[in-house]
This record gives C-alpha cells, structure tokens and sequence, in this order.
C-alpha cells in the first residue's frame, strides 16, 4: 500500500464553517487499521499528512505512523504543532534568543523582519511571582508591586516582543498559570485556520503541558530550544513512542479526592515504567471523571516520566467547553470534527497498546508524596510512621512521640500559652533548644506567644500549582474544610506559613460567590497572586524568628503543598522534607501544624472547650461539594475572567516599551543581555571532532534533576552569580531569583550546578563545587570550569540514571553549554534534557546496559577521550571510551551516542538547533 496524502484531502461542513481536513478513514478505507491505532498516533498521523513536504516531513514518516505498532521502534517521526505556549521563566530566554537572531541577521545584512513566529504564540507571565507578604488582605496587592519592582525590566522587554513579533500575544501577570489558561481558555479541541480544520496541538516550554491532554488536545513539554525551532517552522523530531493504556474502571469512593488519584497514578506509572512513551488512558472509569479530573492526572506526566497522559474527545469534553464559555458553533466543530476523523472516543475495544496497566478508582486511598519525590506515595493513614522511619533513615534521628518529648502536649499539639511579653511590643524573640536522641525540639517565645518548632512542624502550607486549582471539586472541598474548622473554633498554627495562589481569577470568582474565600481567609490563607508560587520554589522567605530557629537548631522541618514538583531545596532552602496533597489536606495539616500526627485517629486540634476536633469533623461530603458548584460555577466567570486577559493592571498597561523592530541591547541591563551563541556565527558548517584529554567536572549519583542543574531560586552574595552582580553595583536586596534573569546568560552560567543539595562525588560536600583534578584544588564548578578552559581542556559529566528528570529548563543545557562541557555520559536521560543537551551542541551518551561509573570502575579522577565522532556519526552509534587513571593505567569501553535521528546528528553537527535555523534562514 501506497499513502498520497494529497488524496486523503476532504471537506468538512459544520456550523461554524466548510473546511478542507486529512481523513483518517481514507487511510482505513485503503487498507491501515487506523482503527487499532491509539487515539494519541491518530494525531500524529493526522499531523504528518497535513505537513507532508516531501522534505522534512516524507511519506515514510508517514507510512510509520499508519503502520505503528505496539512493539518499540527506532524510527524517528515528525510534529509541527499548531502552536506553542510559554510561562515568562522560560520564555524570556526564548524571546531573547529570537531577538538574538533577528541581531545577527541584521549584521549579516538580512532583513531582521523576516524571523517571527510562524505560528501563534502564546506567553503566560506566571512564574515569577512571590510569596513576599501572606496571612493578610493586602498580601496580593504588596506581592503584586514587588513583583513588577523586581521584573521591570523583563516585562517591559516581553512587552516590546508582544510589539514586534507578529504571531506573539502575551498574558500579563497576575491573570493566571499558564496550564490553567490554556485549558480554561486557550485550548480549542479543533482548530481552524487558512479554510483548514485539524486537532488542536501544541508544545509548551514548561514539563506541565501535558494538563491539557485532559481536554483532548496532544501536548507536551519541550525545552525553550525545541519550542524556538517550533515557532521558526522546523519540526520536531523523535522516536516513534510506544503507547502504554491505562485502563480505569470503578469510581472514587467517599472521603478521595482527584489528588489521591493522581499520587496513585503516579507511583503505579513509575512501578510499571513509562518514560519517554505516550499513555492513553481508557476504560468505563473515564465517565465518572470530569475534565478538571482528567486534566489533574494529565498535568503530572512529567513525574509519571511519560511524554502525553492522553484522554480522548468525548461527551465529557464538550460538557466542559460549554461550562468554560466556549462558542457553541466551535464545540460543534470539535464534535463533527473528531466523529468524521475517527477521533471521537469510540471502540476502545480495538485499540492495540504497547502495554496496559490497570487501576481500581475505589481502591483509591487519601494519599500524600514525598519527602523529595512525586512518586513516593504515602498512604495518610500511615503518614506518622513513615515519618519516623524517614527521619531516622535519612537524617540520623530517633523519632520520639510527641507526649514523650521534653515539652508538653500542648505545645507539641500546636497550642500556644500566653507569655509575659518583654519591652511592651517588642519583636525581641527567645529560643531554647531542646534534644533527645537526635531529635530537636526549639521553644520559641515572642510578645505574648510561646510554641514549639520540633523536626516535623509545618512551616509552609501552600494551596498552589496549576495541577490542582484548575479543579473546582478540590478547591471549593477546601474551602468547605477551613469553615467546618472555623465553626469548631480551630485556627492553623502561628508557624505556619499559609498561601493560596490560585490558577485563574475564576477560581477566586467562584469562592466569592460560595462564601468560601473568607473562610479560607479566617485561617490566613489569603489570595497571594495568581502563579505558580511555591511550586516552582517561589515560596518566599520564611518569617524571620521561624527562619532563624530551623536554620540555626539544623531542624527538618517540612512544608505542605498541592503543587506536583517537591525535589530538594525546590519548595524552599531552609525546608528539607516536601509533601504534595490536596488542597483540602493542606488546610488540614496546616491546622495541625506538623505532619508527624495520624489524622485518621488523632485529633486535628481542640476547640476553644479542649474538645478534640478530628478530620472526619471537617471533612465535606460529595454531596456538599457538588451543591456548592453546582451553584456558583457557570460560564459567565469563565466570560468575565477571560474577556479581560491580556489587558493587564494598570502598572502594565502603564509600560512603555520600544518601537524598534531589532531590540537595543543595553551594557548596564543584568536582566537581558544578546545570547552569545549566534554572534559572529560561520556560514558554513566545520565536520564534528573527536573528544581528546577531557576532564569530568562532576561525577554525580542517580535522579539528578533539571532543578539540580539549572539555576533556579535565589542566591547569595558569595556565590559566583552574586558576586557578578555585586561587581555591577547590585545590592543584594535587588538580586531577585535565577529565574528572573534567564535573559542574561552571564548570571545563568554561573548558577548551572550550583543547587545547594547537589552531591558531586568529586568533593565531600553538598552545593555547586568541585575539584579542578590537575591542581587538586577545590573550588566552585564555575570557576573550575575558567580554570579549564584557560587550560584549553575540554569537560565532561559523568552520571547515573534518570539524569535530567523534572522541569524541561533550557537552561540545563545551555549553561551545560557554556561551561564548556562537551558531552555528558548517563546510565539513562529524561527526554526533554536529552532532547536540550542536543538543541545546545553538547553529546549525550549513554553507558551500555548494565554499565554505569561504579561496573567499570570510573572515579572521575581519569582523562578521557571519546572516538568515533570524526569518523561520521549515525544514529545511536557506538562510540569509544578511553580512561586513562591517574597511575596510567588505561580502561576501554563502548557507549552509546545518544543522536537519536538523522536531524538530530544536524543539529549537533551546527552547534545546536537555532544555529541550524539561523543559517538555514542566511542561505535563503
């Protein structure tokens, strides 16, 4: 069989329009068993030929996808996605490297308006919001203005792209996550656009993108590089994903909510292994879960480890487009759309996976994660113990129960006594540290409180994360939970520091109309902005007397949030364990204020009659939660909230921005800076060299994570990034995070390797160090990595499994770039760093299976040099390692090169992706 994908050309009639759209069914009618295929390949098949070219994307591509099978393959396939969608972390970078293209084309004589995004763009600012003030009705307002204080600059710079790029709309802060607008708004289902109908699909520069696979639509994160080239016309390629089902049956019984599914899912994915494959989800259990359901479980993919968590169209996703406001000529479109395209949720019974893994929804249990991974599932009814066992395994600390340690019940139970206040009003504070076997306990006294700080107490409580403010079931559920508990007179703890940053204003709309805000407020959790807050480790500084008792008494204290990242050092640096839950947990564990208590049996507090309140007291019923959105939710919110969304506040819209078409880089700026990677860039293209005399600036374990890498959060003076700044007349107060000055990659390469947790195994101490192997020396990564390129040496990273996992930071492999590393050697990659690593030049290799560091013997002590790359590189080619230790002995072995395509050896061969752009675009 032969596919011409011109004859699969149809047209399609519905109310809002007559279309031309690829049909599925003709490829059923010559022959394919389309009706076999996942509906996630459908897509692509779809994708492939309404794109074919005959060029980068060729009727073999598309016979893979026709012929796709359940087995794994090694076949590279194409996407072109209808458009992508960026937060302000990742998209400043973005922006700037286009800008630093349209630079060069201008030095290079060309018409610098001729690159501009070739499909539509949109960019969320939600990352960078802070929770500076909380507990208060000012708290949104004072973050809000610290916020533009701090990020000026790099507004006024995305407000200038909005301008001058064509294709580009920005979102301006304080109207949402990213996640969260996109399934609530921008998300169509079907798009049309030129005459043409064809499914909504996209790639995001945020791990997170996937959350709109709930809705139907096939999305995923890519590192800044890939979505660059995406929006520059090229392709993305990859290999042909295998398909894993996961079939759902049964319904969530009382007392569980969409987040202990979620966690669930989580660990069962990870147990049964799904990285890098697509997961479809099917089953009888799919109609008892609502959009914002699916949407919840679709968001954690990148913790699930898999590319897509993809639930397909059905009666379920209208239902939700209508309550959401969309236009009833469009939610026709998707319906005669998918029903005509074979893609409509219809005989699953057919389908064909690569794997099935199956899941009870009434097995489900009231669950929490952590300490520092998402996986680590806890059921709460064992929650106390585990706590025990992990204090004691991981931090050397004998748990003691709370009524045997040397203060009392009541303090240990969150209850505080009045205490005779010193110097009238003063915040003069007092400590007294108390340890037994290990475990601390610090009395703190300050005006007229007094309370108790042990290993274990809640310092962060955090309702935050698109992952679960996008479901009203959960939010409003926690709303419920904090009025049950102010009707019982229970308040949450003077320590705890509480936030609620919702996903849109339509969540703050519908606690409004429910009554429910001031409810949530009555316990200090207060709207703080509208981002990702705590999630992304934007948690802010913890108050000062808390602060300096945990940091100073080395306390394992632990934060609480309904977020779906809790890697180490990410929440906040002072916080060493990290529990993701509900949101109606968090308010619950906030009353409780430490997370060593069994909620099941033991009582969340007392009441102002010392009667014990417990969780069955304050949990809501089903039946409540849906009476209450039943009655405040409607489209009219998702209307009002949305009719406004890039307008912004009047700090934004009061911006003034350039009107040049080639941004003015500035000299004093520490925000934006030109990226140096294309500057003076060489028409031509040099053949790729082998590796000779390389050292390894870090040989690091297993799960290393992109937070690990990438600069990310705030920093000190005596850093290399700090020092930077301070040398340009900087204060410290005005450092702001990482992620805030993406846009200039001096700050950037002095942060990457530079998290507080990370362990290289070249040095005996935790952070951003190493040893410069020649001299013995130590010092910072930054500054062994000047050290080495003074010696002309080139650098290599050695690793373990898992390397790169979490959030899709492109700066993980730019700031690998520009350290001077030439190749990084893993036992195994997360897709979105591999993919990154190779957008940014530098080699990814892999250990043969079963090989690592510790099998063959390697202490990251030895020089090495890497053959085979001079003499033409394929895909997945061997390539030879040779180590030579310090005694002179020499160890040889085999590796795999990690280019896992034809494009992606172009791609290394140019230096990387934008400069296989740029210099496509210089030919032309």
């Amino acid at each position: 069989m032969k596919i011409h994908p011109q004859e699969t050309k149809k047209t399609l009639i519905s109310k809002k329009g007559t279309y031309n759209y690829w049909s599925l069914s003709a490829l059923q009618e010559e022959g394919y068993k389309i009706d076999t295929l996942p509906f996630s390949i459908r897509i692509l098949l779809e994708n492939a030929l309404r794109n074919f070219d005959d060029f980068g994307i060729t009727k073999e591509h598309i016979e893979t996808l026709a012929s796709w099978s359940p087995e794994p393959s090694d076949k590279d396939i194409p996407f072109k996605p209808a458009r992508v969608l960026m937060q302000d972390f990742t998209g400043v970078p973005a922006v700037v490297d286009i800008a630093s293209l349209r630079a060069e084309a201008t030095r290079k004589g060309k018409d610098p308006q001729k690159i501009n995004p070739l499909i539509p763009v949109d960019l969320v600012i939600d990352h960078s919001v802070q929770v500076d003030y909380f507990g208060t009705n000012y708290a949104y307002q004072k973050n809000v203005e610290v916020e533009y204080e701090r990020n000026g600059e790099r507004y006024q710079f995305l407000k200038w792209a909005q301008k001058a790029f064509d294709n580009f709309s920005v979102v301006p802060p304080g109207m949402g996550i990213c996640h969260q607008v996109n399934l609530e708004y921008l998300a169509q289902g079907v798009i049309s656009r030129d005459g043409n109908a064809f499914p909504d699909t996209l790639v995001g520069t945020d791990s997170h993108t996937p959350m709109v696979n709930g809705i139907g639509v096939v999305a995923w994160g890519v590192g800044g590089i890939e979505a660059e080239a995406a929006i520059l016309g090229q392709p993305i390629y990859f290999i042909m994903p295998e398909v894993v089902g996961l079939k759902l049956t049964g319904q969530l019984p009382l007392g569980t909510t969409a987040t202990d599914m979620v966690l669930t899912i989580t660990e069962l994915l990870r147990r049964h292994g799904v990285v890098g494959k697509f997961v479809e989800v099917f089953g009888s259990g799919l109609d008892n879960l609502t959009v914002p359901d699916r949407a919840t479980i679709s968001n954690m993919s990148p913790e699930f480890g898999c590319t897509v968590t993809y639930f397909p169209i059905d009666d379920r996703t209208l239902d939700y487009m209508k309550k959401t406001n969309r236009s009833a000529d469009q939610i026709q479109l998707v319906e005669d759309y998918c029903k005509a395209n074979m893609l409509w949720r219809q005989g699953e019974d057919k389908i064909k996976y690569s794997s099935i893994v199956e899941l009870d929804l009434s097995t489900v249990e009231p669950t929490v994660s952590g300490p520092k991974r998402p996986q680590d599932k806890i059921l709460v009814r064992e929650f106390k113990s585990k706590f025990g066992e992990l204090l004691e395994k991981v931090h050397g600390r004998e748990y003691i129960p709370i009524d045997k340690r040397q203060v009392g019940r009541w303090y240990g139970e969150g209850g505080s006594q009045p205490a005779e206040p010193k110097g009238g009003t003063s915040a003069e504070v007092e400590y007294e540290t108390k340890v037994k076997n290990g475990l601390k306990t610090v009395v703190v006294k300050m005006h007229n409180e007094k309370f108790a700080l042990h290993d274990g107490s809640i310092v962060i409580a955090a309702i935050t994360s698109c992952t679960n403010t996008s479901n009203p079931s959960v939010m409003i559920g926690a709303g419920l939970v904090a009025r049950k508990a102010r009707q019982r007179g229970l308040d949450t703890k003077s320590w705890v520091k509480t936030s609620l940053a919702p996903g849109s204003k339509v969540v703050t709309d519908y606690l409004e109309k429910a009554g429910l805000l001031d409810d949530l407020e009555g316990l200090k959790f207060h709207v703080v902005g509208y981002g990702c807050t705590s999630c992304i480790g934007n948690s802010g500084p913890l108050p000062r007397h808390i602060a300096k008792a945990v940091e100073e008494n080395d306390l394992v204290v632990s934060s609480v949030l309904s977020g779906n990242r809790n890697f180490e050092a990410r929440v906040h640096p002072q916080v060493k364990m990290n529990y993701l839950m509900s949101p109606m947990l968090v308010v619950a564990y906030a009353l409780a204020g430490r997370v060593d208590v069994d909620l099941i049996n033991e009582p969340l507090g007392y009441d102002p009659n010392l009667e014990p309140v417990y969780l069955k007291d304050v949990w809501p019923s089903n039946d409540e939660i849906f009476e209450v959105m039943s009655r405040v939710l409607s489209p009219a919110d998702f209307e009002k909230s949305y009719g406004e969304i890039f307008e912004g506040n009047d700090i934004w819209k009061q911006l003034e921005v350039p009107k040049d078409k080639v941004y003015q880089w500035s000299d004093e700026s520490t925000y934006i800076k030109e990226a140096p990677f294309f500057n003076g860039i060489s028409e031509s293209v040099e053949e790729p060299k082998d590796i000779i005399g390389a050292r390894v600036l870090l040989k690091l374990g297993d799960s290393i994570t992109t937070d690990h890498i990438s600069p990310a959060g705030s920093f000190s003076e005596s850093s290399p990034a700090g020092q930077y700044l301070i040398a340009r007349g900087v204060e410290k107060k005005d450092f702001n995070s990482y992620g805030s000055r993406r846009g200039n990659d001096e700050v950037m390469v002095r942060g990457t390797f530079a998290n507080v947790r990370i362990k290289n195994q070249l040095v005996d101490k935790e952070g951003g160090f190493t040893k410069h192997i020649p001299s013995g020396e130590e010092m910072t990564v930054y500054d062994a990595s000047k050290k080495y390129r003074m010696e002309n040496t080139p650098l290599i990273v050695l690793a373990g499994k898992e390397y790169g996992s979490g959030s899709s930071r492109d700066w993980a492999a730019k700031g690998t770039n520009l350290l001077g590393i030439k190749a990084v050697l893993a036992e195994s990659y997360e897709r979105i760093h591999r993919s990154n690593l190779v957008g940014m030049g530098v080699l990814p290799l892999q250990y043969k299976q079963g090989e690592s560091a510790a099998y063959l013997g390697l202490n990251g002590s030895e020089q090495f040099s890497i053959s085979g790359v001079a003499s033409g590189l394929s895909p997945l080619k061997s390539l030879q390692f040779r180590a030579e230790k310090e005694d002179g002995t020499i160890k040889e072995f085999e590796v795999i090169c990690r280019l896992d395509s034809a494009i992606e050896i172009e791609y290394y061969k140019n230096g990387g992706i934008l400069h296989y752009v740029l210099r496509d675009f210089l030919k032309k």
